[in-house]
């Protein structure tokens, strides 16, 4: 009887290691994160500079000199760079940079949206730059009143720019780029 009951064990074990191996095993895909972010709230930051704007509640400020803001995201490995120039009949001159700054990007980029932007009521203009691909910036912006004030933003990822993966959280800090841009005052 024990004999009998280690040959079927034995065949047992024959059997299932031959149906168990027809398929081959074939390894899973590399998975990706389902990144979300909380829903943005927005408080007014306002200091002793000459402008006041939205800012995320979430996001970190740190002021840097004369008027110039830092605007992290730590979480997300992101930071806004926000500087301030005042105009001393030099418009031009400012305007060129900040043109400059944003096409300096063509090189990686797929492509630059500019989106125009003005606020009669607040004296605010500027334009709003979308730079798509693999570029080391998504979203640059300028607002001036043209007489005074002069401001430009823009962001920066520490990653290496691959725009699949940090695609969540560049729309996500863009929109905030863009709330803060459009709710800007000048006092």
């Amino acid at each position: 009887m024990f004999r009998k009951s280690i040959g079927l064990f034995i065949s047992g074990c024959i059997l299932a290691s031959v149906w168990g191996c027809q398929n081959e095993a074939v390894p899973k895909p590399a998975g990706q994160l389902r990144l979300e972010y909380p829903r943005a709230e927005y408080v007014h930051f306002e200091n002793d500079c000459p402008f006041t704007f939205d800012i995320n509640e979430d996001a970190v400020i740190s002021q840097k000199g004369n008027c110039d803001f830092t605007i992290s995201y730590p979480k997300m490995k992101a930071t806004i760079y926000l500087t301030y120039k005042p105009v001393k009949n030099d418009i031009e001159a400012h305007l060129r940079d900040a043109q400059t700054l944003t096409y300096k990007h063509t090189i990686k980029a797929d492509d630059i949206v500019e989106q125009p932007f003005q606020n009669e009521k607040s004296k605010v203009y500027g334009m709003f730059y979308r730079v798509g691909g693999n570029a080391a910036t998504n979203a640059q912006f300028y607002a001036t009143d043209s007489v005074k004030h002069f401001v430009t933003g823009s962001v920066y990822f520490y990653a290496k720019p691959n725009f699949d993966s940090i695609m969540p959280a560049s729309s996500y800090v863009k929109n905030d780029m863009q709330v803060l841009m459009e709710t800007l005052k000048w006092k």
